[in-house]
C-alpha cells in the first residue's frame, strides 16, 4: 500500500506543471510578456524565471516569495496569479542579446519543476524621434500625467506615466517629463 501511494505521488507530481508556448517573441526596445501555467496545489510555492540553455546552470533572473506580489529585478519581473495558476513574466527594454533559452519553474523539495522556452527578439526599426507638447491649466501641476496608446479611451494602454514631479520618466523608447512652471509636457 505504501508503494502504491509513493507511485501515485510520483505520477501526480510528474504531470502537474507547466503549459506554455515553446517560443515567444518581442520587439527590440520593447517589452516581452509571457506566462507559464501550472496545476492546482502549487499556488503557495516560490516560482522562478531563469536564463540559460541547461536547467542546472541557468541564471535566475527573478523569483517570487510564494505570494502574488510582483517582484522586479532590473529589467525582469515576475508575478504569480494563484487564482488562475499562472506565472507572469516580463522583460523590459528588450535587446538583441536577450534572445536565448529561458526556464520558468516552481521551487520544491528535491528537483524543481520547470519548463523550457525560447525568446526571440525581432530587430527594431528606428524611424526617427517624435516630440510633442501638451498643455494643461494651472492647478494640475502635481497630478500624474501619462502617454497611452489606442484610439479608444477605455482600452488605452499606458506607455509611460509621470510621478507628479518634473522628473524625466523613460520606459523603453518612450519618455515623458512634466514642466510645472510652463504647465506643459514637453
Amino acid at each position: 500500500m505504501k508503494l502504491l501511494r509513493i507511485l501515485l505521488l510520483l505520477i501526480i507530481q510528474g504531470h502537474s506543471f507547466i503549459c506554455q508556448k515553446k517560443e515567444v517573441r518581442g520587439p527590440e526596445g520593447g517589452t516581452l510578456t509571457t506566462y507559464c501555467k501550472y496545476t492546482s496545489g502549487w499556488e503557495s510555492y516560490k516560482k522562478w524565471w531563469c536564463r540559460g540553455k541547461h536547467w542546472n546552470s541557468c541564471r535566475i533572473l527573478v523569483k517570487t516569495t510564494g505570494s502574488e506580489k510582483l517582484v522586479k529585478k532590473g529589467r525582469a519581473s515576475i508575478q504569480d496569479d494563484h487564482g488562475i495558476r499562472t506565472i507572469n513574466m516580463t522583460l523590459e527594454e528588450l535587446r538583441r542579446d536577450d534572445a536565448d533559452t529561458y526556464w520558468c519553474g516552481i521551487e520544491k523539495t528535491g528537483k524543481d519543476l520547470g519548463y523550457k522556452f525560447s525568446v526571440i527578439v525581432d530587430p527594431g526599426t528606428l524611424m526617427g524621434t517624435l516630440i510633442t507638447k501638451c498643455s494643461y491649466g494651472q492647478g494640475w501641476e502635481s497630478y500624474k500625467k501619462w502617454w497611452c496608446h489606442d484610439c479608444d479611451w477605455d482600452s488605452c494602454k499606458t506607455l509611460v506615466k509621470t510621478t507628479g514631479s518634473e522628473k524625466l520618466v523613460k520606459k523603453g523608447q518612450v519618455s515623458i517629463q512634466d514642466n510645472h512652471s510652463q504647465c506643459t509636457l514637453p
